[in-house]
């Protein structure tokens, strides 16, 4: 439990069903477990491509993919609406996925993350972000599937 007796849970927001529905999970968990705070973690990297001279990394524009980075996490938080007692906040974060969720994991009473979303064989398969989180999280992590996805 966070300081004061208050809970507090993280979630990794990608914008996927599978994250608005861990996210929707977690302010529930927080509202039973008496209040607290929930926070919505998104994070990004701009990637590098090729370059034409010899195969060079090239650098990209970061400014798109942290906007659309921005509007996904502020999309999936304003579509949740918490009850009394149960702060949303939103964190945006620039650099691995996996490192980020665990260090703002680190004290919090849980780390909710949403599968991929592929049913049957492929299914059995977590990203690795999840596979990182599950083994190295310091607190309990629940992963929760995409609602609408065929899970047979």
């Amino acid at each position: 439990m966070a300081e004061g007796g208050a809970h507090r849970a993280v979630v990794g927001v990608d914008g996927s069903p599978a994250s608005r529905a861990a996210l929707r999970w977690a302010v529930d968990w927080v509202a039973g477990a008496g209040g607290g705070t929930v926070d919505a973690v998104h994070t990004w990297q701009a990637p590098y491509v090729y370059g034409p001279m010899g195969g060079a990394l090239v650098a990209v524009d970061p400014l798109p993919f942290e906007a659309a980075a921005k509007e996904a996490l502020l999309a999936a938080v304003e579509a949740v609406e918490p009850p009394p007692g149960v702060l949303v906040s939103s964190l945006l974060s620039e650099g691995p996925c996996a490192q980020s969720l665990l260090d703002r994991a680190d004290g919090a009473d849980l780390l909710a993350l949403g599968t991929r979303g592929r049913g049957g064989f492929a299914g059995l398969l977590l990203g690795s972000v999840t596979q990182q989180c599950l083994h190295h999280a310091t607190c309990p992590v629940v992963v929760l599937p995409d609602p609408k996805a065929d899970h047979r």
